[in-house]
Formats: C-alpha cells, sequence, structure tokens
C-alpha cells in the first residue's frame, strides 16, 4: 500500500463518529479528533457567537464559533478525500493530511469576542494567539498523542507569518484553507444565512468541491465548468455584508464596542492580555461592571442602549478627508472636534458620545487559478463577471461613513451632517 493509499484508508476508516449538524447533518471525526473537540480549549468555542452583536437584527443569530470550526473541519475533509483521488495530488503522509485537518478545526482558537470587528485595534492576530494555544501544554499533548498530528505543522498552516521552510505541505494546505473556495468561507455564508433566516449565502457545497483540481504544490484550481461556483460565493458574500455583517445596527453596536476598548487602552484602563481568552459571557461580565465611563459603552451594547445613527454617507477612500479617518488616533481626534462643534452654550457633549464608523477595506478573493487545456487562467481573466471593476464597486457601495450619537445627544443636536462635513472639510491639526 502506498502513501495515498494509506491516506485514503485512514480517512476512510478511522472517521466514523458522528456529530449531529443542522447545516451539513452528519460531520465524521476520527476517536482522535473527538479528543481535540472535547479539550478545555476547543470548548471555550462553544461559548462565543459566530456573528457577535448580529442577534441584535436576527435573533436566530447565536450559532457560535465551535460549530463554524466543525463545519469547516467537514468541509476540509471532503476537500481533501475528493483532492486525493487526481494523480496531481502531491504525495501527503498521514501525519500531514491530519495535521492540516486539525488545522481547519482549530484555524479560530485564538478567537476572543469582537474579534474581527477590533482588527483596528493593537491587539495580536487571532492567527497568533491560535499558535500559542496549539503549540503549548496540554492542547499540543493531545494533537501528538491522540490524533497523530504535528502541532508545529498545524501552527504554520494556520499563520501565514510562520515560514514555511520550504516544506510542500505547508504551502499546499495554506492555498486549501485560504482562498475563493476555502472551508472556511463555504461554512460560515451557508451556517451565517441558514441561523439569520436568510438565503443570500446558500452554497452549492456538492458542486463547488466537485470542480477543485489539484495543481501540485501550487494548491488547486478550478475547473471551467466552476466559475459559476465562485461567482456565487463572491455574490452572497457582497449580499451577507450588506443584510448582515455590515447592517446598520451591528455596525453600531460593534463601534461603540471598538471605540470603549480602544479608548480604555490608549488611557491604560486595559492591557490587550485581558481581552484574551475571553467568552461572550466573561467578556460582558469583566468589562462592563468596571466603573470607567468607557465601558459603560459595553453595557449599552448588552443591554441594547444603542447609539443612534444621524448621518450616513458613502466613503471614499480616494478622498483624503475620507482616507485619513481609517488612523483610530485621528478619527478619535475628529471625533473630539465634533463634539466640541455640536455643543451648544448651555450644554457640552462627551466625546464618548459620539462615534464615528468607518469600514475596513473588504478582500473578495478573485485571483485564483482556472484550469482550462491549455494552462492557467487568472480567474478575472477567464470570462467571469466579476472583473477588478464590479469586484471595486462592489466595496465602494459597501462602505459607509456613519455618525452615531448618544440617543440623548442625537435628539438634541441640529445638522448633524453639516457639522461632520464641515468638521472633515476642517481637518484636526
Amino acid at each position: 500500500m502506498d502513501v495515498k493509499d494509506r491516506v485514503l484508508w485512514h480517512l476512510d476508516r478511522d472517521f466514523t463518529r458522528p456529530i449531529r449538524d443542522p447545516l451539513w447533518n452528519n460531520i465524521y471525526v476520527s476517536d482522535g479528533m473527538l479528543a481535540l473537540i472535547n479539550a478545555p480549549e476547543f470548548q471555550q468555542l462553544s461559548r462565543i457567537k459566530q456573528l457577535g452583536p448580529s442577534y441584535l437584527v436576527y435573533p436566530g443569530a447565536t450559532h457560535t464559533r465551535l460549530a463554524h470550526s466543525l463545519g469547516v473541519f467537514h468541509i476540509a475533509y471532503r476537500m481533501i478525500r475528493g483532492l486525493l483521488a487526481f494523480d496531481a495530488c502531491p504525495v501527503l503522509d498521514e501525519t500531514a493530511v491530519r495535521s492540516y485537518l486539525c488545522a481547519a478545526l482549530l484555524h479560530d482558537l485564538g478567537h476572543f469576542p469582537f474579534t474581527h470587528s477590533l482588527k483596528e485595534l493593537p491587539l495580536t492576530e487571532h492567527e497568533h494567539l491560535a499558535t500559542r494555544i496549539i503549540t503549548g501544554k496540554p492542547l499540543a499533548s493531545v494533537i501528538r498523542d491522540r490524533v497523530g498530528a504535528d502541532p508545529e505543522l498545524v501552527a504554520a498552516i494556520i499563520d501565514e507569518s510562520i515560514p514555511d521552510g520550504g516544506q510542500v505541505e505547508i504551502r499546499f494546505f495554506r492555498r486549501l484553507l485560504s482562498g475563493s473556495l476555502d472551508p472556511d468561507k463555504l461554512d460560515y455564508l451557508n451556517r451565517d444565512a441558514y441561523f439569520c433566516g436568510v438565503p443570500y449565502g446558500t452554497q452549492d457545497l456538492d458542486f463547488a468541491l466537485s470542480r477543485l483540481i489539484p495543481i501540485g504544490e501550487d494548491g488547486i484550481a478550478l475547473a471551467p465548468t466552476g466559475i459559476s461556483a465562485v461567482e456565487n460565493i463572491l455574490f452572497s458574500k457582497y449580499l451577507m455584508y450588506r443584510a448582515v455583517y455590515w447592517h446598520r445596527t451591528v455596525r453600531v453596536a460593534t463601534a461603540m464596542i471598538k471605540k470603549g476598548l480602544y479608548q480604555a487602552l490608549t488611557r491604560g484602563l486595559l492591557t490587550p492580555e485581558e481581552l484574551y481568552g475571553h467568552d461572550d459571557e466573561s467578556f460582558y461580565g469583566e468589562f462592563r461592571s468596571r466603573p470607567e465611563a468607557e465601558f459603560a459603552l459595553i453595557a449599552g451594547v448588552q443591554d441594547r442602549k444603542l447609539y443612534s445613527p444621524v448621518v450616513d454617507a458613502p466613503f471614499d477612500e480616494s478622498n483624503p478627508a475620507h482616507s485619513r479617518l481609517l488612523d483610530l488616533e485621528y478619527r478619535t481626534a475628529v471625533e473630539q472636534r465634533i463634539a466640541k462643534n455640536l455643543s451648544g452654550n448651555s450644554k457640552s457633549i462627551d466625546p464618548l458620545g459620539v462615534v464615528l464608523d468607518v469600514p475596513e477595506k473588504i478582500s473578495f478573493e478573485v485571483r485564483f487559478p482556472v484550469a482550462f487545456d491549455d494552462g492557467l487562467v487568472d480567474y478575472p481573466d477567464a470570462g467571469t463577471v466579476f472583473t477588478p471593476a464590479v469586484v471595486a464597486d462592489f466595496t465602494r457601495a459597501l462602505r459607509r461613513i456613519r455618525l452615531m450619537l448618544e440617543p440623548g445627544v442625537a435628539s438634541s443636536v441640529s445638522d448633524p451632517e453639516l457639522t461632520l462635513r464641515e468638521t472633515l472639510a476642517d481637518g484636526v491639526p
């Protein structure tokens, strides 16, 4: 039995323990993977909502990062099982394949509440935090002794800042886990749409996976008949951002959390290490109880005492007055100036009652090879409607500047749109 046959035999024989999932029905795991799933470090993800405050808009959006991680594992398993049937698939031994499946399962292990919404803050990236946990005690022993995988390889697949050392397996598996048709995206679009009760994220998983072709150590390519599968993913991602991920109420809640934490970090009321390792309950329990005004913003989100959006305008990255707002320190200075400009003769507005929300740039992954008979073609040049210009239009349509005010302030100010426009035009020294 050669290496590939041994891997296929292992995948077919050992992954027989079913876990029921509302989206994918049975997810089959091995005894070793089940031990990893039962580890406290992984179970922590069962107490973190996948979509943060989206439940404020979609009450069903209470699914967890643990459920999502199981879904990613399931799709990663199906993906590698299919790719191994091709002669062009690189030679991968059992340890490497187990490590890849561990990476799929544990890719979100470094998450704490609101992680994706806090990318602008001076915090350690969640991939680095996951690496710490995966290569530390006791989880490394479970990965090594119970699963038969390599913790260092698992970490390197997840964290692309770790040098690949020329290892074919790392480069190959990184390309599988990150791209237009990756297991993460295929699960979260379907799962988020399912629990929010919206149709926008639904994907044909069987068809998408059947269109993938290995191209040696360079990863995977798409069969020409699969171009529509990626188009569906890209358009679904756009619609999910528009309807769910960046819904106005969700943006208000995350902007309040972000401002409270940024101000607390800036004032030294909080250290980054105090954020890591929290789940939803401990996050709110720890920070809403603190007396400083910055933490009242966090309590406001939990109690649904949300700020009121009073200005909603397109974000123009080519406009220097807009692009400067991507810097949090400058944005804070602008918020302070707006508070001053909105203050009347008889009332002074607290800068904490003013929040500017500027969404970050969205990545629509379209750099994906399509395998035609005469060679590989970059996806945008393969006959898809998703040209760079269309993708730029999608991004532009989604990004909005919003000025949000504490409700008591919002009801008492006049012409906040003019105030914002004049403040941005004047700038802040």
